[in-house]
């Protein structure tokens, strides 16, 4: 399956040299329980590793305990983390805006992960742990991309980082994860983008978010002038 190809195809970590058999069987092993229907709060140590054929020290080895586990098969399941630039501000936040609507059709396609992330919202250190290692660094990267950016005179300085981003990430993660229903369309990503740069004022609006008034205290000053 899916789900089992992506974990089969992970990538080494880094540190000291381990079995990567071992590895692949524990993770496999979490996936396969996981797709025949058992519950998270059902996933033991000691049933991942009867699964998997390892001791549970294996897995101890590995990881500190089931949540550190989880993360990890969840963070390989899911759809691959794109590379950025690191240079580039505006390419590398559509390239993760991309990265977003990738993983919501992923979410949308796989009963897995569905699932999964439906569980994980009842399990507050289980759901903290994927936020904190997955989720935030995710969120820092297009913060990043946006002072990039700033530094590059392709957004404005007098806002905060923080915000753009959010003005950036907002609309996807609102269609991605909180609207089913919602289309996700290829150039979606583009779309945000365009927008977000644009405004959205009508094209034909002349001056600033203050030009009404100014008109207004223009006409005032020649009336007066008139007079």
């Amino acid at each position: 399956m899916r789900g089992q190809e992506q974990v089969e195809g992970r990538e080494p970590r880094r540190g000291r040299p381990r079995s990567e058999a071992a590895e692949r069987a524990i993770l496999q092993a979490v996936v396969e329980l996981l797709e025949e229907g058992t519950p998270l709060a059902g996933l033991s140590i000691e049933r991942i590793a009867r699964t998997a054929g390892v001791g549970k020290a294996t897995i101890y080895r590995r990881w500190s305990g089931k949540e550190e586990l989880f993360v990890d098969v969840l963070r390989h399941i899911e759809p691959p983390e794109p590379a950025l630039s690191g240079t580039s501000g505006l390419s590398d936040i559509l390239v993760s805006l991309e990265s977003m609507r990738r993983r919501g059709l992923a979410q949308r396609n796989s009963a897995l992960l569905h699932n999964v992330f439906a569980q994980m919202k009842s399990h507050p250190k289980l759901w903290g742990a994927y936020q904190n290692t997955v989720m935030e660094p995710r969120r820092a990267a297009v913060t990043a991309a946006v002072r990039r950016a700033v530094a590059a005179g392709e957004l404005r300085a007098d806002i905060d980082a923080e915000l753009i981003e959010e003005l950036f990430v907002g609309p996807m993660l609102l269609r991605s994860i909180h609207r089913k229903d919602a289309p996700l369309d290829d150039d979606l990503a583009e779309r945000i983008v365009r927008a977000v740069l644009e405004g959205l004022r009508p094209r034909d609006t002349i001056g600033d978010a203050t030009g009404e008034t100014t008109g207004q205290t223009t006409g005032k000053t020649a009336q007066d002038t008139e007079g």
